[in-house]
């Protein structure tokens, strides 16, 4: 006889079990602005700049701006912009594993909204683990 289920909202907090680094569930998820996210994202591609070849830069500028435009038109859904806000902490915090993860979660539940730009991120994830400067962490 076990009792009646716990009260409070369902299915709201399960995700963010063990990560400090999430934001308040759901008040702040609308909130995410897209300079945010893409701020970090740019600064990390300029980071790459010296070491990674020039082709490869452009296009994760390219789709870099992509994921600009769709944000700026509305098109991203808020669970879309608030997990690439987590999936832009965890790279700023070199945690790449992390930021894998929320990748790959965001390209099999939101593949139609992500797709065009989630290549260029998921590169610039890779890239940036590849910096020298990366593999000093503990």
């Amino acid at each position: 006889a076990l009792g009646p289920p716990p009260l409070g909202p369902v299915g709201a907090a399960p995700r963010a079990e063990g990560r400090p680094s999430a934001p308040c569930p759901e008040e702040r998820e609308c909130s995410v602005s897209a300079d945010t996210v893409l701020a970090p994202l740019r600064a990390a591609l300029d980071s790459c700049r010296p070491s990674v070849q020039k082709q490869v830069c452009n296009d994760i500028g390219r789709r870099l701006t992509v994921l600009e435009d769709a944000w700026a038109q509305g098109k991203l859904s808020a669970p879309v912009r608030k997990r690439m806000s987590l999936l832009v902490q965890e790279l700023q915090q070199q945690h790449w594993d992390a930021a894998d993860e929320i990748h790959r979660s965001l390209m099999v539940d939101h593949v139609n909204e992500v797709s065009q730009w989630m290549v260029g991120v998921k590169r610039l994830i890779a890239e940036t683990r590849n910096l020298p400067d990366s593999s000093a962490e503990p």
